[in-house]
């Protein structure tokens, strides 16, 4: 249930900077809220029923196990999308590199937000960049208290 917390936390600190700092999001940002989006769905979900139903429900474990691979795969998202902002290696076409893109939109004055530029930095990471590293250490910290809980 926590990690569904954490995934729910994480996507209203997103919306936060998209909506309140306006810093719209670019196509990777996006591809890093859907595993949170569903993550959170299954945390929160999952976790009020098997609290309601019984301590031991044969779906606790199950449940944890893919909303912390969700959570980690948003992570493993956000840090290829970090290296890209990094310029490590290369990111999709149609939004990193200098040529004119097109957004998407109807209106061709709207900006295209480039993968490959970070919009805000602290300390020298980017939102990606945090996403990386509390998606991919809580990801993987559930993952290992799972295995533990697992042996007798």
């Amino acid at each position: 249930m926590w990690l569904g917390a954490l995934s729910t936390t994480l996507l209203l600190g997103a919306l936060a900077f998209q909506y309140l700092a306006r810093l719209p999001p670019c196509e990777m940002c996006i591809w890093q809220r859907w595993p949170h989006l569903a993550a959170a769905i299954l945390g929160l979900a999952g976790g009020w029923v098997i609290s309601r139903r019984a301590e031991r429900h044969p779906l606790a474990a199950p449940l944890a196990f893919v909303t912390a691979l969700l959570v980690a795969i948003s992570g493993v998202i956000a840090a290829y999308h970090a290296g890209v902002e990094w310029h490590w290696w290369p990111g999709p076409s149609q939004c990193t590199g200098s040529a004119f893109k097109y957004s998407g939109t109807l209106d061709l004055n709207a900006p295209v937000v480039m993968c490959d530029h970070a919009a805000w930095r602290l300390f020298g990471l980017s939102l990606a960049g945090y996403n990386a590293i509390i998606s991919i250490g809580a990801g993987v910290m559930t993952l290992v208290l799972l295995g533990r809980r697992r042996r007798p």
